[in-house]
């Protein structure tokens, strides 16, 4: 599948869910789109024949608010249908609003408690390096996320191990829950901090899905290191409304958001071709 296509669905099929729900994470949930449409269709050994073969690659969620994204993906690859995507935080959901790996098919690991999802990426990295597999593990983190300390000790304890099997991708949407993350806590340069705890790092435009794959490509030739790839992107990304949008970490609509996101559907439903 065409990795830009399949960033379009993802995009809205999450914003599908959205909108069936009446809210949620739409800003964070949107800026990995991309990402994902690189590692489930480009990178990332999984199947869902094969989500419990221990020999896959693994994926870690470490951002978990941004579950939807997540879902809409694994529906797209084929493991759950329509019908159960829209189960999205109902009542006795198997998808709840961030991943549970007990309970959605194709979750490597639950995630939601920010700053632990990064710690148990690199544990299953350690694990597999331990057994001498060849399997990757990839984990998207947060920016905002970042400011929890438990994420520097597993970022260390990586480098120390010589984890050249784990690939980290941080999601630089500049926003947090509550503002800015400039405003919040300075993160200052990501790519220089990962450098300095010992990861092959650089900066990659995060809309960009051949930039994203190269980088991808880029860090699995680097041997004694895990790599960090920091992804520029924007809160809210492809969806004008949200990008524009100052509180856009979790939202529910008023009225015009109401009428801007049913218009941002139709208009991802005439790009990639589907019927409404």
């Amino acid at each position: 599948m065409e990795t830009t296509k399949f960033a379009d669905q993802i995009r809205y099929y999450t914003m599908r869910e959205l909108d069936n729900l009446g809210f949620g994470h739409f800003g964070g949930s949107l800026s990995i789109v991309e990402t994902l449409a690189v590692l489930y269709g480009k990178v990332l050994n999984v199947s869902p024949e094969r989500k419990d073969d221990p020999d896959r690659d693994y994926f870690v969620l470490s951002k978990g608010h941004a579950g939807p994204a997540l879902y809409a993906t694994l529906f797209l690859k084929g493991y759950f249908d329509e019908e159960f995507l829209y189960s999205l935080n109902q009542n006795g959901t198997k998808l709840p609003s961030h991943p549970d790996r007990i309970k959605t098919p194709g979750v490597d690991m639950t995630t939601g408690s920010l700053g632990q999802g990064i710690s148990a990426a690199t544990g299953i990295a350690k694990g597999n390096q331990l057994l001498g597999k060849s399997n990757y593990t990839y984990a998207i983190v947060g920016d905002g996320e970042l400011n929890e300390g438990q994420c520097w000790e597993a970022f260390q304890f990586a480098a120390h191990h010589k984890l050249d099997h784990l690939i980290v991708l941080i999601d630089d949407n500049k926003k947090q829950l509550d503002g800015y993350t400039t405003d919040i806590c300075d993160p200052f340069d990501f790519v220089e901090k990962m450098q300095a705890f010992g990861f092959n790092s650089w900066r990659v435009d995060g809309g960009d899905v051949m930039a994203i794959e190269e980088a991808v490509i880029q860090g699995k030739q680097v041997n004694g290191k895990p790599t960090a790839i920091v992804l520029d992107t924007i809160k809210g990304q492809g969806v004008l409304y949200f990008e524009e949008l100052v509180d856009n970490h979790h939202v529910r609509p008023d009225e015009a958001g109401k009428i801007a996101i049913k218009e941002a559907i139709a208009t991802l439903a005439e790009k990639i071709e589907v019927n409404q």
